[in-house]
């Protein structure tokens, strides 16, 4: 019999299924390639994000000692909110918090702690706003009433919610000593010590009855005692409030927003 005519035998049963079966890929490969991928790619971001945070706030540290004429090695301490490729990206940085201790700005010593808004990075432009606090110690607040003539600094103590000194006058030839409570505030650029009550030979007694009694003897404890803080600050950075939170002092403060577009902003500010 011919080749021509020799019939085809069919293939076995398994054969045909293996033949008419599409070959199948194996998928897990490429999914374990798409993670790795995708691992890699957050991984670089991540790196990313941690040079650049650093970058930042060592540049932000070396402005703020810069600017302050601190130390080199003072410790400022900057945190930053959010992931910052995306603000550099942007070109803004979110919020800024900054913070030191003993910071020293004219005749007054403090730790001061500052929170920023919206700070443009290219460019010039306004921030969004900002504000802070001094925070002085019963040491530090007397180093600075110790500048204002006639106040008795080394009496100073704090009673919150008050600020106290004492001080003594003669009167024909007899001593009185005087304790005095003062209310601390902010007035138009100044640090106020206004007398709330008062203490003759320890009991407690009028502003009325003590004039009464001793007439304009008594003028310079009754009066309120200010210290200019304005003068040596920027006019952007607005003397808020003042108030006394246990053993410390606190001064809270607003910052303008064009205190880096507009120069009179950046000058010594003045007091009314």
């Amino acid at each position: 019999m011919t080749g021509e005519t020799q019939p085809t035998l069919p293939l076995p049963g398994e054969w045909q299924d293996a033949a008419a079966a599409p070959r199948r890929r194996r998928v897990w490969p490429w999914v374990l390639g798409v993670v790795i991928v995708i691992g890699l790619i957050i991984a670089a971001w991540f790196v990313g994000e941690a040079v650049a945070r650093d970058l930042v706030t060592k540049s932000i540290r070396q402005t703020v000692i810069a600017e302050l004429s601190l130390p080199a090695d003072q410790r400022v301490n900057v945190e930053l909110e959010g992931m910052i490729l995306p603000q550099l990206i942007a070109g803004s940085l979110t919020s800024v918090h900054i913070d030191s201790d003993d910071v020293t700005v004219g005749p007054a010593t403090g730790d001061v702690s500052v929170d920023l808004l919206d700070i443009p990075i290219r460019g010039e432009g306004d921030i969004g706003g900002g504000s802070g606090t001094v925070t002085f110690s019963e040491d530090q607040l007397r180093a600075l009433m110790a500048t204002v003539d006639g106040f008795p600094a080394e009496s100073l103590g704090l009673d919150d919610p008050d600020v106290t000194i004492s001080t003594d006058f003669s009167f024909f030839g007899a001593s009185f000593d005087i304790g005095v409570a003062l209310t601390p505030s902010a007035a138009d650029g100044e640090l106020v010590l206004t007398p709330s009550s008062l203490q003759l030979g320890g009991a407690e007694i009028t502003a009325g009855d003590l004039q009464s009694r001793f007439g304009s003897l008594t003028d310079g404890v009754l009066q309120d005692w200010r210290v200019c803080v304005a003068q040596y600050i920027p006019a952007a950075i607005t003397l808020t409030d003042v108030s006394v939170d246990h053993a410390d002092v606190l001064a809270s403060f607003d910052i303008d927003p064009r205190v880096a577009t507009d120069p009179a902003m950046q000058e010594a500010g003045t007091c009314s």
